[in-house]
C-alpha cells in the first residue's frame, strides 16, 4: 500500500477504467457524478504511467478479498449483499439516531417523486422510452422470479430511486442504492400482514432467504423492514390523494362518516333516540417497550394518522381529575397473592376514571369493584413500557372512530375524558357511550370541564351488557343496556371484539419503534374498518332475525301476564318502583351507625369479660395445693440458671394473658361509659332487651350482605378469567398468569363460601347455604342479580317474586327487540342510500379523472373496485332482509340531505320523486332494485355484472 501511495497517480479517467476492468464496476450512467473528475489544466502532476502500477495493486487487493467469499450453492445466483465477505470498511461514527434521521430526511425529499413514479408504474399507460438516456444494473430481491440483478432504464433528469420505482422496484436507500426489492414482493408482504397481523418482517425475510437458498441474517430483515416502511408511506400518500379526489379528505371525515348506518341520514326517516351509540375502552396488549436506562431512542420518526389522537390533546385532561383515592389492596384474594402496593410511575398522572366525583361520600360499590379488579394493572410494570396500550372509541357497528395511546400508565381518566370530549365535539346530537365503568365515569364527566357541553348534547353513559353484571344491582337497573330505553339489543361490547382481534398485533408492537408501531396500528385498523364495513349488511340482517325471534315469544308474555293476573301497566309500574327503590337505597342508615357502635362495644366488653373470667379461673386453678387446699407462700428467687417446666410456662402465659384482658376490659368499660354518657343512656342495654336484639339482627344481616357481595365479585372475576383463558393465541406467560390467578381465586371463593354460609345461618330465619362445587361451576350470574334488603322487608313486594321478575325481564327484552327492529329499518335504508349515492360519486369522479388523463384514475378505480365488492355483499344481505316476512321498513333507497341526484334521474326528470324518498328514483344503471319483487339473485347478478 505504501508503493501505491507514493507512486504517481493516474488520471481520473484511467482510474475509473481500471476499476471497471478489474472489479466489474457497473456503469451507473450519465446521471451519476464523476467524483474524481478534475480539470486537465489542474492535473497537478498526475501521470498516465501510474495506471499499470495501480492496476496490479487493485488486483492484489481483490484477489485477497475473494478468498473470504462464502461458497454458494450452484442452484441460484445471489446478490453480493447476501453473502459474507471479510473486508476492511470505514467505520461509520454516526449514532443510530443520526443515521435514521439522515435517512428519513433523504426519503422525505424524494417521497412525492416516488409516489408519482409508483402511480406511473402501476396505473400509467405511457410505455417506457425505447432509448433511455442511460441504464443501471442493480441487485434485486424478487420472490416471484428469484432473480439477483435487474437492468433499470433511467430517463433524462430522473434519479436512480425514481427509475427503480418506475420499473417496479423499491430501493432500500434513497441515495446510491445497492439493493432493491420488487414492489410485487412488498405488496405480497403487505397483504399477508393485512390478514395475519402477527406475521413479522423477520418471518417474511426467512421466506425470502429460503427461496434464494441462503441462510437468514439479521441485516436482511433490516433492509426489507426499511423498504417496507417506505412502501407503506407511499401507499398512504396515494390513499390521501384518492380521498381528496373523492372529497373525503376533510379533518375527521372518516370518524364522522365512515359508518353509513350511523351517519348517513335519510330525509323523512324516524329519528333515533340516540344519534350515535359508541363504546370506549382501554386495552394493554399493544404495548411498546421503553428504551433501556441511559440509552437514547434511535428511531425518532413520527407517523401522523387520522386514527390516533395527538398526545398533546390527551394531556389537556391530565390534571382534570386528581388521583385522590388511593388504590386499596383488594380484599378479594388470599394472603398469598402477590399484589404490590400502589406506586406512582412516570406518566401515571391524571387520576383514576372513578375519581372525578367531587363528593365526600363513600365510593360507589361499582367504582370500588373496578379498582379491585384493576389492581393487577396498577403495578410498577408500566415503567418498563413507553406506550402501555391503547384506548379506543368504536361505533356500534364496529368501525373505529379514534385511538389514544396510553403512556406509561393504566387506564387513567384523561384518556376517557379526551375520547368523550372528541366524540361530543365532532359528532352532533345525543350520544349513548358504553364504558365498563360508565356509571361512575358519568359523575366524573359531570364534575369536569366537559359538563356544560355534555349536558347540552343530552348524552349519557351506560355499562356494557356482560361487564354490567359485575356492577351492583342498583347500578344495573339504571345503566345496564337491558334497562335503557332506545338502545335496542345493542350490548356495547364491540370494543372487546376489536381487542380480541388486535391482540394478534401485539407480537409486532412490543419491540417496534414508535413510528413503526403507529404504522402497524394504522394499517391494522384500516383493514379492520374495511372488513367491518363489508359486514354491515350481514349485521343488520342478523340483528333483525334475532329481534324477530324475541318478538315471536310475545305469546309467552301474554300467558304469563294472564296467569299472574297482571297487565303491561303493572310491569311498567314494577320497573319504576324497583328503579326508584335501588336509586334511593343506602348501604346503611346513618341513624343506625351509633346504635351499632354501642352494641358492638357492649359485645366486645362482654366477650372480653367472659374470656377474662375463664382465664382467671384457669390461672387460679394452677395454684399450689397441699391436701386439696391452696397454700400461698413466698419463695426466694433461685440463683444461677433457671429451668422452667411445662406447667410453670403455661402458668406464666395465663398470667400474661390475664393482665392483657384486664387492660382490655378497663379500656372497653371506659368506652361504653363514654357512649352511654354521650347518648344519655341511663340503664345499660342487656342481651334480652328489644333494641339490643334488633341491632344484633341487623348486624347479622349486614354481615350476610357483605359476604354475599364478596362472593358475587369473586365469581364474576373467575368468569372473566375463564373467558380470557379461551382467547386464541394467548402467550404462555399470559396463560400461566391467568391459571395461577384462577387457582388463587378458587381458594378465595372457598373461603367466601364458608363466610357466606356462616352469615346465612346467623340470620333469622336462616338463609339457604350454597355449595362450593356448585358455585365454581356457575356460568351466569342470575343468582346474584338481586340482593334482597332484609333490613327493609321487600320480600312481600310483587317485583321480588321470581315469576314476576322473569316476566318483567321478558317484557323488557321484547321492548328492546322492537326498538332494534326500528333501528334496523332505519339503518338499512341509510346503507342502501349510501351505496346508491356512493356509486354515483364513483362514476362521476372516475369519468372526470379519465377525461383529464390523470394517472390517479387507476388508484381511484382500484379503491372503487374494493368498495363496490363490499357494497355488493351489503346489498345481498339488504335484499335478504327486505325479503323477510316480518320486515316493516322501506325496501328502497331514500335521499340524503345535500346528495347530488343521479344522471339517470336528471334525464328522466324524476328528481322530484327522488326528493320525496318514496321510491328509489335515483337508481344507478346495473343496480336497479325492483320494489315489487326484491329478487336477491337478480339484483346482485346485475350489480356484479356492472362492476365487471
Amino acid at each position: 500500500m505504501e508503493d501505491i501511495q507514493d507512486s504517481p497517480g493516474p488520471s481520473a479517467q484511467a482510474f475509473g477504467e481500471a476499476l471497471g476492468e478489474l472489479g466489474g464496476t457497473q456503469d451507473l450512467g450519465g446521471s451519476q457524478p464523476d467524483l474524481g473528475a478534475q480539470d486537465d489544466d489542474d492535473d497537478d502532476g498526475w501521470e498516465d504511467e501510474g495506471v499499470e502500477t495501480i492496476t496490479y495493486a487493485i488486483r492484489d487487493i481483490l484477489d485477497a478479498r475473494a478468498q473470504y467469499v462464502t461458497t454458494l450453492p450452484t442452484c441460484c445466483s445471489l446478490p453480493h449483499t447476501f453473502y459474507s465477505v471479510s473486508e476492511r470498511v470505514r467505520k461509520d461514527r454516526r449514532t443510530w439516531t443520526q443515521r435514521v434521521k439522515s435517512l428519513d430526511e433523504n426519503w422525505n425529499k424524494k417521497l412525492p417523486l416516488l409516489v408519482d413514479a409508483y402511480l406511473n408504474h402501476k396505473y400509467g399507460t405511457t410505455p417506457p422510452a425505447a432509448d433511455p438516456e442511460s441504464t443501471a444494473t442493480i441487485e434485486i430481491l424478487d420472490l416471484y422470479s428469484c432473480k439477483s440483478t435487474a437492468t433499470i432504464p433511467i430517463a433524462d433528469g430522473q434519479s436512480l430511486a425514481e427509475a427503480l420505482v418506475t420499473a417496479g422496484y423499491l430501493p432500500t436507500t434513497p441515495l446510491l442504492p445497492s439493493l432493491a426489492i420488487s414492489l410485487k414482493t412488498l405488496e405480497l408482504y403487505r397483504c399477508i400482514r393485512l390478514y395475519k397481523a402477527s406475521f413479522s418482517a423477520e418471518a417474511f425475510t426467512k421466506l425470502l432467504c429460503h427461496q434464494y437458498c441462503i441462510p437468514y441474517r439479521r441485516s436482511y430483515r433490516t433492509s426489507i423492514s426499511d423498504a417496507f416502511d417506505i412502501y407503506t408511506l407511499i401507499l398512504e400518500k396515494i390513499h390521501d390523494r384518492v380521498m381528496a379526489a373523492l372529497q373525503r379528505d376533510t379533518p375527521d371525515w372518516r370518524a364522522q362518516h365512515s359508518c353509513p348506518a350511523c351517519s348517513y341520514e335519510v330525509e323523512g326517516e324516524e329519528p333515533p333516540l340516540y344519534s350515535r351509540m359508541v363504546c370506549i375502552d382501554g386495552n394493554n396488549s399493544l404495548k411498546r417497550l421503553a428504551t433501556s436506562e441511559g440509552r437514547n431512542t434511535g428511531d425518532t420518526r413520527s407517523f401522523d394518522s387520522d386514527y390516533i389522537l395527538p398526545r398533546e390533546f390527551v394531556d389537556q385532561f391530565a390534571n382534570e381529575v386528581k388521583a385522590r383515592q388511593r388504590q386499596p389492596k383488594p380484599d378479594l384474594l388470599d394472603s398469598d397473592d402477590e399484589i404490590e402496593e400502589n406506586t406512582r410511575v412516570p406518566g401515571d398522572t391524571g387520576g383514576d376514571p372513578t375519581d372525578g366525583c367531587n363528593t365526600t361520600s363513600k365510593a360507589a360499590p361499582c367504582a370500588t369493584n373496578w379498582k379491585a379488579a384493576a389492581a393487577d394493572e396498577k403495578k410498577r410494570m408500566w415503567g418498563a413500557f413507553d406506550e402501555s396500550g391503547v384506548f379506543i372509541c368504536v361505533c356500534r357497528h364496529g368501525l373505529i372512530l379514534w385511538i389514544a395511546d396510553m403512556i406509561r400508565s393504566g387506564e387513567l381518566a384523561k384518556y376517557a375524558l379526551a375520547m368523550a370530549s372528541r366524540v361530543n365535539a365532532k359528532i352532533p346530537g345525543k350520544k349513548m357511550i358504553g364504558y365498563d365503568i360508565g356509571c361512575a365515569f358519568e359523575e366524573t364527566v359531570l364534575h369536569s370541564i366537559l359538563r356544560a357541553a355534555f349536558e347540552e348534547s343530552g348524552s349519557r353513559f351506560c355499562v356494557p351488557a356482560f361487564h354490567g353484571y359485575s356492577h351492583s344491582y342498583n347500578c344495573q337497573v339504571q345503566y345496564h343496556p337491558n334497562a335503557i330505553e332506545g338502545v335496542g339489543l345493542e350490548d356495547f361490547e364491540e370494543s372487546e371484539r376489536v381487542f380480541n382481534r388486535s391482540n394478534e398485533l401485539a407480537i409486532i408492537t412490543h419491540h417496534a419503534s414508535r413510528f413503526r408501531r403507529h404504522l402497524a396500528i394504522n394499517m391494522f385498523f384500516r383493514q379492520w374498518d374495511h372488513e367491518r364495513y363489508a359486514s354491515i349488511g350481514e349485521m343488520l340482517y342478523n340483528n333483525f332475525v334475532q329481534a324477530s325471534d324475541i318478538i315471536g315469544s310475545a305469546h309467552g308474555l301474554d300467558q304469563s301476564l294472564q296467569s299472574l293476573e297482571l297487565t303491561d301497566a303493572d310491569l311498567t309500574r314494577f320497573e319504576t318502583e324497583e328503579r326508584e327503590y335501588f336509586a334511593t337505597l343506602q348501604d346503611e342508615d346513618p341513624a343506625n351507625v351509633h346504635t351499632i357502635a354501642y352494641v358492638e362495644a357492649l359485645q366486645a366488653l362482654q366477650k372480653a369479660q367472659n374470656e377474662l373470667a375463664d382465664t382467671s379461673r384457669r390461672f387460679r386453678g394452677r395454684a399450689p395445693r397441699i391436701d386439696g387446699e391452696v397454700q400461698l407462700t413466698f419463695l426466694a428467687p433461685n440463683s444461677g440458671p433457671v429451668s422452667y417446666d411445662t406447667n410453670r410456662s403455661e402458668t406464666l402465659k395465663l398470667e400474661r394473658r390475664r393482665r392483657q384482658l384486664l387492660d382490655r376490659v378497663d379500656h372497653l368499660t371506659a368506652e361504653v361509659i363514654a357512649i352511654e354518657t354521650e347518648y344519655g343512656i341511663e340503664n345499660r342495654w342487656q342481651p334480652g332487651d328489644f333494641l339490643y336484639q334488633q341491632t344484633v339482627e341487623y348486624i347479622s344481616t349486614r354481615r350476610f350482605q357483605r359476604a354475599l357481595g364478596r362472593l358475587q365479585r369473586l365469581v364474576i372475576q373467575r368468569l372473566f378469567e375463564l373467558h380470557k383463558l379461551n382467547i386464541g393465541r394467548a402467550g404462555y406467560k399470559v396463560r400461566t398468569y391467568l391459571a395461577k390467578s384462577l387457582q388463587r381465586r378458587c381458594r378465595a371463593i372457598r373461603n367466601a363460601v364458608a363466610e357466606y354460609n356462616a352469615a346465612a345461618r346467623a340470620l333469622k330465619p336462616a338463609r339457604p347455604e350454597v355449595d362450593f362445587d356448585k358455585v365454581t361451576h356457575y356460568t351466569f350470574l342470575e343468582q346474584f342479580t338481586l340482593l334482597q334488603d332484609t333490613r327493609n322487608d321487600i320480600r312481600d313486594k310483587p317485583w321480588t317474586r321470581p315469576e314476576v321478575r322473569e316476566t318483567i325481564k321478558l317484557s323488557r327484552r321484547i321492548r328492546r327487540a322492537r326498538e332494534e327492529v326500528s333501528s334496523v329499518n332505519r339503518e338499512a335504508r341509510r346503507v342502501h342510500t349510501s351505496i346508491r349515492d356512493e356509486e354515483i360519486l364513483f362514476r362521476s369522479v372516475l369519468t372526470q379523472l379519465k377525461d383529464e388523463g390523470n394517472v390517479l384514475h387507476g388508484a381511484v378505480e382500484e379503491y372503487c373496485r374494493h368498495r363496490r365488492a363490499a357494497n355488493a355483499r351489503n346489498m345481498m344481505y339488504l335484499q335478504k332482509l327486505y325479503a323477510l316476512p316480518g320486515f316493516t321498513g322501506i325496501p328502497s333507497a331514500g335521499r340524503h340531505p345535500g346528495a347530488q341526484p343521479s344522471p339517470e334521474a336528471e334525464r328522466r326528470g324524476e328528481e322530484g320523486a327522488a326528493d320525496s324518498g318514496d321510491t328509489d328514483a335515483a337508481e344507478v344503471e346495473g343496480f336497479e332494485v325492483d320494489e315489487g319483487t326484491h329478487e336477491v339473485a337478480y339484483a346482485i347478478w346485475e350489480y356484479l355484472a356492472d362492476l365487471r
